[in-house]
C-alpha cells in the first residue's frame, strides 16, 4: 500500500489556518482568557476560609448541615497544603469550559434528539471526540493559543462535550412517547411540548450529563497543565516529571477534593431543579425521624444571604490586603512597578535553579511573574508566540537544535549565561570494564538492552538515536527508553542501591555526579558534538518591552561553583519549597541580586542615615575626581544627600578642619599631605587607606635615551630647556620636589621647577610627545598617563622622594558621630589598581563636565560595587 501522507496534509492545514485565521483565534484567546480572569477574580480573590465558608453555605443549601461541615473541612486542607491559589486557578478553568460545553452539548443534544439526521452525523464525530487521546487535542490548541489557559479550556471543551451531547439526546428520548402525543393532542405547540414535557422529565438524565462533563473537565487539569493551564494540572505535572511523591499526594488530594465537592453539588442540585428530584427529597425528609436537623436545608433567600455577606467580607479584606501590598512593594526598588513577565521552564535541575533564581529577583525588583512548566516544543512554541516572555534553558547548538531551527526567526537570543556543558551516557564506577561508549557494544544482556533517557523531546535524545548509537554499531543491541529526567534518576539510584549495572543519559554539570560514583563513557568518535552553551532565549520584542530585564539577561552569569550551589540549596529545601531554596542561597551570596539585577540610575536599598547631607571636597587630581564622584553616585543610590566642591589643597584642609566639608578622599600620606596633617590632624579624623602604597617620580618619554635615572639629569639641562614641569605649587610633591629632590641630586641652578597644574603638565607632556621631543615632568603611580603614553620612570636610587605613600579618606573631627553608617563603609572602602585605573580612564572618556555620569557608566559595567562598597544589612 502506498504511504498516504494524512499527517504532512494535517500539518499544511494547521499552517494555512496559522497563517490565514490568527485574528479568530486572537479573538477566542481573548474571550476565552477573559473568563477566566474573571471567574478567577471571584475565586481566588477572597481570603481562603472566608471563600471556604460560601463554599460550606452553598452545600448547607443543596445538601444539609453533614456535607456543609465536611466542605469546609476539606478547603480548608487544601489552604493548610498551601494548594489554595492553585486549586481556585483549577476550579475556574473547570467553571469556564462546562459552561461553554453546556451551552454548547444541551442545545445540540436537543437537536439530534429532535432530528435522526443530525443523530445520525453527529454520532461519529462524537466518537472521534470522545476516543482521541486528549493529549492530541494540545497540539493544535498551542500552536493556535499559545501556551496558556486557552488551549486547557479548549481540549477539556471537546473532550468533555459528548456526554454533555448523548445524555441530552437520551434523556429526551426516553420520556414516554404517550406523554407527547396528549401533549400534542390538547394542542400544545412542539416548543412548549419540549419546554413544558419533555425537559422536565429528562432533566435528571441531562443533570448526570452535566455531572459527567464537569467530571471529565476537572479530570483534564493535569493534560491542561502541561500546556500551562495552572493550577493542580501543573502541580501535578511537576510532580511526575520531577518524581516528586510528596507533591504528587498533596495534588492529588486537593484535585479528589474538588471532584467529590462538584460531584455532590451538580448531583444535590438535580434535586432543586427537577419536579421528580424535589419530590424524592421531600419523601426522604418525611421519613426521616431521627437527626432530623441532619436533612435540614436552609431555603434559598436565607442561603443566598449568607453567600453574599461571607463575599462581601471577603471582598473588602481582599480590598484592604492589597493596599497593604502596594504599600509594602513602594518601599524596595520598584523597577518592574508590577509589569507582568512570564518565565517558563524544562523540568531539567539547571532549569528550575536559574527561573526560581530571576522570579525572586525580578519580584525583589518590582516585577510581577509568572512561571509555565512545559516540555521543550510547547515551550519554544509559547516563547514564539510571545505568551511566554523568556526561558532560561536553551543547550545550542546541538540539544535544542531542532526547535531553535523551527522557531529562530520568532526568537531572540539573550547569550549564553553558562558553558562548556557536555551530554554523556554514564555507568555507576562498580560497572567495571565499560569506560567507553566502545566498550557498550556487546554488552547488551548486562544491562538487560536498555539505555534509560529522559523525555522524547529532548535534542539530547534525538543525538543519541540518531548519531551515538549508529557511530558505535549499537542499534539493535539496545533500547533507548523515553522517561523523563526525574525517572532516569530514579531508575539510577535504585540501580546503585542494589547494584545492578545501568547505563542513563546525564549531562555535566548535574548534581548527580556529586552525589554518586559514576564514571562518564568516553566518546573517542566525538558522536555526542562538541561542548554546548546554556542559552536564554527570549520572544522577538521583549528587549523593547523589557529593556531592563533583558539587559540583565544579556549580562547573565553564573560560575560551575554557583550553579551547583544553588541547585544544591534548591534540593535541599525539597519540593515545592524552590523558591526558598533561592532565598537561602542569595543570602549565602550577598550582593548577587544587586549584581545581576543593577537599578538603573542607582542602587537598590535605602541606607540608615538616607535623607543626611554630606559634604565633599576634592583638589583636580584624577584618583581625587574619580573616588569623589564615585561615592557621589554611591551615597545618592543610599539615599542620602551630597554636595561636591574642588578647592586647592590648603582651603580643602581648612574647610574639613573647620567643619565646613565633611570628607575628602585623597590624602597622600605620610610624605605629600604632611604639612597639611600636621597642622590640622587635631581637627580631623583619619577613616584609614583605600589604596597603596603609591609612588612619586619625574619622568621622561621612553625615546628619551640615556636618561634612565634622576642621577642622568645632572648636566642634561640644556636638553630640557632647563625645565622640569611641575604641578600645583601647593601640592606637598612640589614642595619635596624643590626642598630634597633637587638638592639631593644637584640640580639646584641647572632645573627651574615650573608650576602649572596637572591638566597643563599633562598637555605639556602629549605636545611633547607629539613633536617627539625631550621633556621631564613631575608624575606618581598610579597614572592613567603610563597607560596612554610609553614613558619611564626616573629610579631614585638615592631615595630622595621617600617611601611610597597611601592614599587616605580624611574628614572633620566628628565625621563618625554625625555618619556613623558612612563611617563604617568608608573604613572598609578598597579600590585595586585595575578598578581605579578603569574607573579614571572612563571619566576620561566621558570628558570635563560628565564626571557623575562617567562614574555611574563604571558602576554600571561593575553593578556589584555599590553592595559591595556601601552594603545596607
Amino acid at each position: 500500500m502506498p504511504r498516504i501522507s494524512f499527517g504532512s496534509w494535517v500539518e499544511d492545514a494547521v499552517d494555512w489556518l496559522q497563517s490565514n485565521l490568527t485574528w479568530i483565534f486572537d479573538a477566542i484567546k481573548a474571550v476565552l482568557g477573559g473568563m477566566y480572569d474573571g471567574v478567577y477574580a471571584v475565586l481566588g480573590g477572597g481570603e481562603p476560609l472566608l471563600m471556604a465558608a460560601i463554599f460550606a453555605v452553598i452545600a448547607f443549601w443543596l445538601r444539609g448541615a453533614i456535607p456543609a461541615v465536611l466542605t469546609f473541612a476539606g478547603f480548608a486542607l487544601i489552604d493548610s497544603l498551601a494548594l489554595w491559589d492553585e486549586a481556585m486557578a483549577t476550579l475556574s478553568l473547570v467553571v469556564v469550559a462546562a459552561v461553554i460545553t453546556i451551552v454548547i452539548a444541551v442545545p445540540t443534544g436537543i437537536w439530534a434528539a429532535r432530528n435522526s439526521r443530525v443523530s445520525a452525523a453527529l454520532r461519529p464525530v462524537l466518537d472521534v471526540m470522545q476516543t482521541m487521546p486528549a493529549f492530541v487535542y494540545l497540539i493544535p490548541g498551542v500552536m493556535f493559543f499559545g501556551v496558556g489557559v486557552t488551549p486547557g479550556v479548549i481540549a477539556t471543551i471537546v473532550f468533555a462535550m459528548p456526554p454533555g451531547v448523548r445524555m441530552t439526546e437520551l434523556g429526551i428520548r426516553q420520556v414516554d412517547g404517550e406523554l407527547v402525543e396528549a401533549a400534542e393532542a390538547f394542542g400544545t405547540t412542539p416548543n412548549h411540548t419540549l419546554t413544558r414535557v419533555q425537559l422536565p422529565l429528562a432533566l435528571p438524565t441531562i443533570m448526570a450529563g452535566i455531572n459527567q462533563v464537569i467530571m471529565l473537565a476537572l479530570s483534564m487539569v493535569v493534560i491542561g497543565g502541561m500546556a500551562g493551564a495552572g493550577g493542580l494540572g501543573e502541580k501535578v505535572y511537576a510532580a511526575i516529571t520531577q518524581l516528586q511523591v510528596g507533591l504528587a499526594a498533596e495534588s492529588g488530594i486537593a484535585v479528589v477534593i474538588l471532584a467529590m465537592y462538584l460531584d455532590r453539588m451538580t448531583g444535590a442540585l438535580n434535586e432543586r431543579v427537577s419536579p421528580l428530584g424535589r419530590r424524592a427529597a421531600a419523601k426522604v425528609a418525611a421519613g426521616a425521624r431521627r437527626l432530623k436537623f441532619a436533612h435540614y436545608k436552609p431555603g434559598t433567600a436565607v442561603a443566598m444571604t449568607g453567600v453574599i455577606v461571607l463575599a462581601l467580607v471577603a471582598g473588602g479584606l481582599n480590598i484592604a490586603g492589597s493596599g497593604d501590598s502596594k504599600a509594602a512593594q513602594a518601599g524596595g526598588a520598584d523597577v518592574g512597578k508590577g509589569q507582568k513577565i512570564n518565565m517558563g521552564y524544562i523540568p531539567w535541575d539547571e532549569g528550575i535553579a536559574s527561573t526560581f533564581l530571576w522570579k525572586e529577583i525580578l519580584e525583589q525588583r518590582g516585577f510581577e511573574t509568572g512561571m509555565t512548566q512545559l516540555d521543550a516544543g510547547p515551550l519554544y512554541s509559547g516563547v514564539a508566540r510571545g505568551d511566554i516572555d523568556f526561558q532560561t534553558d536553551s543547550w545550542l547548538p546541538t540539544t535544542h537544535k531542532d526547535y531553535w531551527d523551527k522557531y529562530s526567526a520568532q526568537l531572540d537570543d539573550l547569550g549564553s549565561w553558562y558553558g562548556p556543558t557536555s551530554l554523556e551516557l554514564t555507568v555507576p564506577s562498580y560497572v567495571k570494564g565499560i569506560d567507553s561508549l566502545d566498550d557498550l557494544k556487546g554488552q547488551g544482556k548486562k544491562f538487560n538492552g536498555k539505555i534509560i533517557g529522559i523525555e522524547s523531546s529532548a535534542g539530547m535524545m534525538g543525538t543519541l538515536n540518531k548519531k551515538v548509537l549508529k557511530e558505535y554499531g549499537l542499534e539493535g543491541e539496545y533500547k533507548v527508553v523515553s522517561s523523563s529526567t526525574s525517572s532516569m534518576l530514579a531508575e539510577l539510584n535504585r540501580s546503585i542501591k542494589k547494584k545492578e549495572p545501568v547505563v542513563v543519559t546525564l549531562w555535566s554539570p548535574h548534581w548527580a555526579y556529586g552525589k554518586h560514583d559514576l564514571k562518564k563513557l568516553k566518546d573517542p568518535k566525538g558522536a555526542w558534538g562538541k561542548g554546548e552553551e546554556v542559552h536564554t532565549v527570549a520572544h522577538k520584542g521583549f528587549a523593547k518591552k523589557s529593556p531592563t530585564v533583558a539587559k540583565w539577561l544579556k549580562d547573565f552569569k553564573l560560575t560551575e561553583k554557583q550553579l551547583t550551589g544553588l541547585e544544591n540549596e534548591i534540593q535541599n529545601a525539597g519540593q515545592g519549597q524552590e523558591q526558598d531554596g533561592v532565598r537561602a542561597w542569595l543570602k549565602k551570596n550577598p550582593g548577587l541580586v544587586d549584581k545581576l539585577a543593577p537599578v538603573p540610575g542607582g542602587g537598590t536599598q535605602q541606607g540608615k542615615d538616607a535623607g543626611k547631607t554630606v559634604d565633599m571636597g576634592y583638589f583636580p587630581w584624577d584618583e581625587a575626581i574619580a573616588t569623589t564622584y564615585l561615592w557621589q553616585n554611591m551615597l545618592e543610590d543610599r539615599g542620602y544627600r551630597t554636595t561636591v566642591k574642588q578647592l586647592d589643597p590648603g582651603p580643602l584642609y581648612t574647610g574639613l578642619a573647620q567643619g565646613q566639608l565633611d570628607v575628602q578622599f585623597d590624602s597622600w600620606l605620610p610624605t605629600t599631605h604632611k604639612d597639611y596633617w600636621d597642622r590640622y590632624k587635631d581637627d580631623l579624623t583619619d577613616l584609614g587607606s583605600w589604596y597603596g602604597p603609591t609612588s612619586l617620580e619625574l619622568s621622561v618619554p621612553s625615546y628619551v635615551k640615556g636618561i634612565d635615572s634622576l642621577d642622568d639629569l645632572k648636566g642634561q639641562g640644556k636638553k630640557f630647556n632647563g625645565k622640569i614641569i611641575g604641578i600645583e605649587s601647593s601640592a606637598g610633591m612640589m614642595g619635596t620636589l624643590n626642598k630634597k629632590v633637587l638638592k639631593e641630586y644637584g640640580l639646584e641652578g641647572e632645573y627651574k621647577v615650573v608650576s602649572s597644574s596637572t591638566s597643563s603638565m599633562l598637555a605639556e607632556l602629549n605636545r611633547s610627545i607629539k613633536k617627539k621631543e625631550p621633556v621631564v615632568v613631575t608624575l606618581w603611580s598610579p597614572h592613567w598617563a603610563y597607560g596612554k603614553h610609553d614613558l619611564k620612570k626616573l629610579k631614585d636610587p638615592k631615595g630622595a622622594w621617600g617611601k611610597g605613600e597611601q592614599i587616605h579618606t580624611v574628614a572633620k573631627k566628628d565625621f563618625a558621630k554625625d555618619f556613623p553608617e558612612l563611617t563604617g563603609w568608608l573604613k572598609d572602602f578598597k579600590l585595586s589598581e585595575a578598578q581605579l585605573a578603569s574607573l579614571e580612564v572612563e571619566l576620561q572618556k566621558g570628558g570635563a563636565g560628565k564626571e557623575k555620569e562617567s562614574a555611574r557608566r563604571w558602576m554600571d559595567a561593575n553593578p556589584d560595587v555599590v553592595a559591595k562598597l556601601a552594603p545596607v544589612a
